[in-house]
Parts: structure tokens; sequence; C-alpha cells
């Protein structure tokens, strides 16, 4: 498996994998209203595009032309010491493979590289990701409640770690 940079003509493989893991994870939380309409303000290839013009990077877990899942980090997030994870996700059927792991041990080198002191990400108040997040050593740093427009608030937490 290797974890490589992801380049703006490979945004439709991040859209895809996102459209593939999305209702899976979050078809018990979400309304399939809310669904598409997060999937589609933060996944388009124009959502895409702006985030990698506002400075966020993203890479892809990619075998022998097989993409498994991707993750998206800001370095310097709010003009702070830290780098954020924006975005990471795996195919339902490589979970278990340690890609998620791979992904993350990837933003975290690339955050100690830009002299990050801590890694931020918000995730899911109900997803089960937060116990993996807890596992490569996050903690729950505060809860927020974001409005995304439409009526829709994501309820999350925001777990740091320390480097």
């Amino acid at each position: 498996m290797t974890i490589k940079p992801a380049f703006s003509d490979e945004f439709n493989i991040i859209q895809s994998i996102a459209a593939r893991t999305w209702p899976i994870t979050y078809g018990e939380i979400l309304s399939p209203e809310q669904l598409a309409y997060m999937l589609e303000m933060m996944y388009s290839v124009e959502a895409l595009d702006r985030n990698d013009k506002d400075g966020v990077r993203f890479i892809l877990a990619e075998e022998k032309g097989e993409y498994y899942g991707f993750g998206g980090f800001e370095h310097h997030y709010k003009g702070e010491n830290r780098t954020h994870i924006h975005k990471i996700y795996v195919l339902p059927e490589a979970q278990g493979k340690n890609v998620g792991k791979l992904l993350m041990h990837e933003m975290e080198r690339q955050a100690i590289e830009s002299g990050s002191r801590s890694v931020t990400l918000n995730v899911n108040r109900h997803n089960k990701a937060q116990h993996f997040y807890s596992k490569l050593g996050y903690e729950i740093a505060e809860t927020v409640d974001i409005s995304i427009g439409n009526g829709y608030l994501m309820e999350d937490y925001v777990m740091r770690k320390r480097l």
C-alpha cells in the first residue's frame, strides 16, 4: 500500500470514495437529505478544488492501481501551530487492513515536518471512528455544533493529539 499526494485531476477518485463510504458511515446518523447535501457541499470536484486552493493537501492510499482511502489536511490551521485533518475515509472493504492508520501516520508525519505541535480533527459525536482516533492517541478537546446551512448542524467532537 502506497500513500501518495492527490492532485486536482484525481479529485474524482476522492469524490468516488466519499460517495461509497458516507452512506455506510453516516446512514444511521444523518437523514438521506442531509447526507446528499453534505456530500455535494464537501465532495463535489468544485468543493475539493476550493479546499485545494485554500491550502488543504490531499493524499490517497493506493495499491496496484486501486484506491482504498484518502485524507485531507491543512498545516497552520487558523493561523495556529497545528495541522487539522479535514477528511479521512477508507472504503468499507478496506477497513481493518491498516489503510486508515497509514493515512493518519502520513498526515502526522507531514504535520511534524511542518513544525506543528499538534494535530486536530473533527468527528461526529455518534461516529464509531472516534474509538479509532483514541487508539492513535487523540483525546476529545471540545464539543462543537457547526451550522452548515439548510438547517443542518455538524455535531462534533474536536479531538487533538500533541506531537
